[in-house]
């Protein structure tokens, strides 16, 4: 357990300064998901035309832009009971074995680890955008821009089980602790306009490119190693070892736009730029897990469909979205989203905005989330997605697999 609490501390530390996870929706679009939205900034992100419709030229505005935030923090965690006492366990078993007892305590970690498999994680995010940013200006002839800057980061804490076996009086395995980081500092500059426009609609096209400089560190320390700290040498090894590489991707989308009803698609990642990966000295249990030597990340291509339904002036939208395919994001986990949500956004300053919604993710853990959110004066938003998967603690009482919460002020449309 103490070596559980040392990787997790240690990957924490590394992350404190990281932003919104990669392949995480930012801020109140977690909620809302990728269906572009008047009423909530954060929705200008996920679909290259969505920062067209954010500026409310009615109002004769040409600037609409962040101030800051949105603050967001994410923990998911394996489907493994009692996850601590079982490591502990593990470790006494290695610990106290003798001439006596290797061989039995070697087939008691075995069945245990066997229950474990390779769902023993935890899984960190922490983040904020640039204060300020996004800024979207619009001109008076159909165009707009948009700057963004981020950082984002996830940090992964893994189990990976090998054999044990018993070597006379003493118990051998090359099971060990996995760690990754990954920390993507992202500037982002985007186009869309009105492409074509009757009087049922408007067609908005838009074009972005996302310059990532993106820093990768793993470790990986075996369970049986009683002569390394496992945090220290984590630590050590990820801010020692970490590999940096920059790379440029770029997303296309478009969205046909009506007073009622809205339809879109995303496509990011065009051009699938590939980063560097950080070495490691890989032992029997990293290669039954297919982790080589050295890896490199490619930000795969996903496409996104997008639909919503709303009265005219947005006040109250139905907004779905989904993920065609999955992709993987910097420490090797799948995601390919759906989302739904109702939202309700009123013209007082003095009426809450009101959100609500759910969101699965249909590859990799296939985790699901019941998502809530307020909007108060208009420009401050809390949000918080729990998950509906549950796992038992040390204490035996059921906690939710995954959690996350987020916190932004900007500008109102």
């Amino acid at each position: 357990m103490k070596k559980l609490i040392l990787v997790s501390s240690s990957l924490l530390s590394t992350a404190v300064l990281a932003a919104m996870p990669v392949n995480q929706p930012v801020g109140s679009s977690f909620t809302l998901s990728n269906a572009p939205n008047q009423r909530a900034l954060a929705t200008a992100l996920a679909n290259p035309a969505a920062p067209f419709l954010m500026v409310n030229q009615d109002d004769e505005d040409n600037f609409r832009f962040g101030i800051v935030g949105p603050l967001s923090v994410g923990i998911e965690m394996g489907d493994v009971s009692d996850l601590g006492d079982q490591i502990e366990e593990i470790e006494d078993l290695i610990d106290n074995a003798n001439a006596g007892n290797a061989s039995s305590n070697a087939n008691r970690a075995n069945d245990i680890l066997d229950e474990i498999g390779n769902t023993a994680y935890v899984k960190t995010s922490l983040g904020m955008q640039v204060p300020l940013m996004p800024v979207i200006y619009r001109t008076d002839n159909n165009a707009a821009f948009i700057l963004d800057a981020s950082v984002s980061a996830v940090a992964k804490g893994s189990l990976l089980a090998d054999d044990v076996t018993a070597v006379g009086s003493d118990i051998t395995t090359d099971t060990s602790f996995y760690a990754q980081t990954a920390v993507d500092l992202q500037i982002g500059l985007g186009y869309s306009q009105s492409i074509w426009e009757n009087s049922h609609g408007m067609l908005v096209g838009g074009a972005k490119a996302n310059l990532h400089n993106l820093s990768m560190g793993r470790a990986l320390v075996k369970l049986d190693d009683e002569d390394v700290e496992a945090g220290d040498a984590i630590s050590d090894s990820i801010s020692d070892d970490a590999v940096s590489s920059t790379g440029v991707g770029i997303d296309l989308g478009a969205v046909w736009v009506s007073n009622y009803y809205q339809v879109g698609v995303t496509v990011a990642n065009i051009n699938e730029p590939e980063f560097d990966g950080a070495p490691i000295t890989a032992n029997a249990a990293s290669d039954k897990y297919g982790i080589t030597a050295s890896d490199k990340y490619v930000m795969e291509m996903q496409t996104t469909i997008d639909a919503a339904v709303s009265t005219k002036g947005k006040q109250v939208t139905l907004g779905m979205s989904y993920d065609t395919n999955p992709v993987k994001d910097a420490v090797g986990d799948e995601y390919q989203w759906a989302a739904a949500s109702v939202s309700y956004y009123g013209d007082s300053h003095f009426l809450p905005g009101l959100r609500a919604g759910y969101r699965q993710n249909m590859a990799g853990t296939e985790l699901s989330y019941a998502t809530f959110g307020l909007t108060f004066l208009k420009r401050l938003n809390i949000d918080l997605a729990v998950g509906l998967d549950t796992v038992e603690d040390e204490d035996g009482d059921e906690m939710p697999r995954s959690a996350f919460f987020s916190i932004g002020y900007d500008t109102a449309f």
